[in-house]
Parts: structure tokens; C-alpha cells; sequence
């Protein structure tokens, strides 16, 4: 098993700091893949044809949970097997599950998605790294980093999201600290390790909040930054530098609809494939030269 830091460090220096989003929506694809049903049977040929289409040409593919489980028992069934295509593919799998509940309820979810089969977990949804919700406290996080921890797992923690409501709560003070700061101390007091390596606990900052990025990368010199926000949600590019720290592979940057919507659903799918490819190029150009 290798650990999510050392995928982190080989894939980074390998294909970038991009990371695929596979967010599955029936109506941003080509009609192609539409079986008339509309009840999911169609989610498994489209999931794994975009990761034949994208191995070789990125290291990190991300799945959002929220889009299988709306198709059902045909949705998990494709989750499933996809992470199970992307991992033997090499590309590190994350998890977007944003996952946060009490003590109990926290240890089964560990349990589903970082915990390997050999060791109790299914093995039906293993991830190298999760997404998980620290709203409810701390010690509704602690599950999850002892199952990293023992695992090999990283952990991206919610810390400034890039949705356009995200300051309402996460921009309050609370005490003399706002509570964006407050939760990137929390993160990386749980990433802090050795001088000049990454922690496995990290962040999810926007790429939509560059200024904000900045200040909060202060207090996590060891934590890898997931930022979302390029594509779709209008980030800039041009400002992810301010979310790097000092350490090679302290950033992510993913991008879902960006790479696999498209406007002409007629598409042939020869094209739809160097559309998705071009697009990842030119994704992975842009945020390389800033």
C-alpha cells in the first residue's frame, strides 16, 4: 500500500498539480452515452470512459459522491469499480464525501472509505483520501486522522470553501480569530511532522479566495491544499500561487465541470475524448506558469 503523501509527491512530479473532477450528470455529456431509462445504467460506460481517456495525462482523479448515489444502486456500482479502474490506473483517488458526524457515526464512515479490506473495511469505496466536514468540532475529526494515520490516508479538512456563501459562516469571528483561521490552526496542528515534508491532513481552500488562501496557508506550512474553484465557479488561474507553500506538492487543483461539460451534446465521442484531453493540457499550462 503507498501511503497518500508519497502519491501525492510522485504523481505531482510526475503530471502536475491538476486533478480531475468526475462530477457524472446525465445532461453535461454527450447523448451518446444516454440509454433513454435515465435511471443510471449509463453512468458506469461514461465514469470509465473518461478514465481511459484521461490515464496518462493526470495524476489525481477526484469523484464526487453526491452524483452516483443519485443514481442509485447503478451510481455506487460505477463509484465503486471507477476507483477501483483509476487506482490500478496509478492516479490518486480522493473522495469528495465532505463526510462529519459524532464519535460513533465518524468511525463507520472512516471505516467505509479509508480503512482496507484486509484490515475490516469493505473495500467497496477505499480512498486514498477523503474529503470530511469539521463543523460539529474537533473530536468529530479524530476518527478520520487515526484512520489516516494508521492507513497511509490523507484527509482534506473544510476549511475556506469556494461556494459564493462560504463567508457567511466561515468569515465570522469567533473569540479574536475569524473561524476560517481558527480551523487552518486545528488542520495544522493534525499536519505538523517533520521539517520540509508534507503532513497527510490537509485543506480545502478556494481558488476563488486568493487573498484568504494566502493568509491561511500561513498556519498549515505542512499541509496540502486542495483548491477548488477553477473551470465552472470563475477562479482565476493566474492567483494559485498564493495558496503554494514551500514544500513540492503542498497543492491540488481540481477541476470537474471545466473538463467534461459540453454545450453540444451531439458530440462524437473520438472528439469528445481530445476535447476532455485539450482541455486537461490546457488546464495543467495554466496553473504551471503562474
Amino acid at each position: 500500500m503507498v501511503a497518500w503523501v508519497d502519491i501525492v509527491t510522485d504523481n505531482v512530479d510526475r503530471y502536475g498539480e491538476l486533478v480531475a473532477g468526475i462530477d457524472p450528470s446525465l445532461a453535461d455529456i454527450p447523448e451518446a452515452f444516454a440509454r433513454g431509462d435515465g435511471q443510471g445504467d449509463w453512468i458506469g460506460d461514461y465514469v470509465s470512459f473518461v478514465l481511459e481517456t484521461i490515464t496518462g495525462h493526470v495524476g489525481f482523479v477526484k469523484f464526487q459522491t453526491a452524483y452516483f448515489e443519485a443514481c442509485g444502486l447503478a451510481g455506487l456500482q460505477a463509484l465503486s469499480l471507477a476507483m477501483q479502474q483509476a487506482r490500478a490506473a496509478g492516479m490518486g483517488v480522493i473522495l469528495d464525501a465532505k463526510r462529519g458526524d459524532i464519535g460513533a457515526t465518524a468511525s463507520a464512515y472512516a471505516k467505509a472509505y479509508l480503512v482496507p479490506e484486509r484490515d475490516g473495511g469493505s473495500g467497496d469505496f477505499e480512498a486514498d483520501c477523503l474529503t470530511v466536514n469539521p463543523l460539529m468540532g474537533p473530536d468529530t475529526l479524530t476518527p478520520f486522522v487515526e484512520a489516516a494515520s494508521t492507513y497511509g490516508k490523507g484527509l482534506f479538512v473544510l476549511c475556506r470553501t469556494s461556494n459564493p456563501g462560504a463567508g457567511w459562516l466561515q468569515d465570522k469571528m469567533t473569540g479574536n480569530q475569524l473561524i476560517s483561521d481558527r480551523l487552518a490552526g486545528l488542520i495544522g496542528g493534525f499536519a505538523s511532522g517533520k521539517a520540509g515534508e508534507l503532513g497527510p491532513i490537509g485543506a480545502v481552500i478556494g481558488a476563488t479566495v486568493p487573498e484568504e488562501g494566502r493568509r491561511l496557508r500561513q498556519f498549515m506550512p505542512h499541509s496540502i491544499i486542495l483548491a477548488p474553484g477553477l473551470g465552472a465557479q470563475g477562479g482565476d488561474p493566474r492567483a494559485i500561487h498564493a495558496l503554494r507553500g514551500a514544500l513540492p506538492g503542498d497543492l491540488l487543483v481540481p477541476v470537474s465541470r471545466g473538463l467534461t461539460k459540453v454545450e453540444d451534446r451531439q458530440i462524437g465521442l473520438d472528439d469528445y475524448a481530445e476535447l476532455i484531453v485539450g482541455r486537461l493540457n490546457g488546464f495543467k499550462q495554466a496553473i504551471s506558469h503562474v
